[in-house]
């Protein structure tokens, strides 16, 4: 492995953050080293989504270390080389005047420029990003007017837009049907191996998950990594409980069963 392939993007160690009163997250440790493609899986309200918010710092931790790109979070500045797109981003108000290209467009803004009119070679990565993410021939449609697969692959567009080396997605295909996930986890598997940015999915969909990427983190209070799927079914029932079964297919697809089915 040379030092690229080594280098740590993100490490938890010792993770513990509490919501409502209530620890969410104990103790927990995991790592994704540069060119990663994680998923993190497990149950409704097993803390997935505030283990990254916890991560960014939109939600306190009460113990425990997080490191960005090798520095501690608390001390990390280079927010632009992290994207993220919330469970949220596609709910906003349908009659607001905005079109696929400009909302993308909105990527290529951060803190440092927010007062700088976007230049050629912006505009220019803006039809890249575009036309990665499929969204080109629709560039000029209103947001309101696109269907919620098309919102989602705008979204990833606009976080995609600033080149980040670590894009971070909270359940990106909720409300798609199976082929339009599909489609998706296929252009973000490609965006990993053609560009080498570093992907982590919060997901519900574990054949995504166990057949297209390299690390998989499974969250309920606590927290277990594998990369191997010889040891999948443990840490999955350690998440989801030992009332299910887990069966993977030999085309590399997981379902999960209640055990007395």
């Amino acid at each position: 492995m040379t030092s690229a392939e080594s280098e740590t993007v993100l490490e938890v160690r010792g993770l513990r953050a509490v919501r409502g009163g209530a620890v969410v997250i104990e103790n927990g440790c995991f790592r994704i080293a540069k060119g990663e493609y994680a998923g993190i899986v497990g149950p409704n309200g097993g803390g997935k989504t505030t283990l990254l918010q916890t991560i960014l710092g939109y939600h306190p931790r009460t113990e425990g270390e997080i490191f960005l790109f090798g520095q501690p979070a608390d001390r990390f500045k280079d927010w632009q080389r992290i994207a993220y797109t919330p469970q949220d981003a596609i709910h906003f108000d349908e009659q607001f005047p905005l079109t696929v290209r400009e909302l993308v467009s909105l990527g290529r803004v951060r803190r440092s420029n927010l007062l700088r009119r976007l230049n050629g070679k912006d505009w220019e990565k803006v039809d890249e990003t575009m036309e990665l993410m499929g969204v080109s021939e629709i560039s000029e449609r209103r947001i309101g007017q696109l269907s919620g697969g098309q919102k989602q692959r705008a979204f990833v567009a606009k976080a995609l837009a600033l080149d980040p080396e670590l894009l971070i997605l909270d359940e990106p295909t909720s409300g798609l049907d199976a082929s339009g996930q599909e489609s998706f986890y296929k252009v973000l598997g490609n965006i990993n191996k053609e560009r080498g940015t570093t992907i982590v999915v919060v997901s519900h969909d574990l054949a995504a998950v166990f057949c297209r990427m390299t690390q998989v983190i499974c969250v309920n209070k606590y927290i277990h990594q594998t990369g191997d799927l010889n040891v999948a079914e443990r840490l999955l029932r350690g998440a989801y409980g030992n009332h299910f079964r887990f069966v993977m297919h030999g085309d590399c697809e997981c379902c999960c069963v209640p055990e007395d089915v």
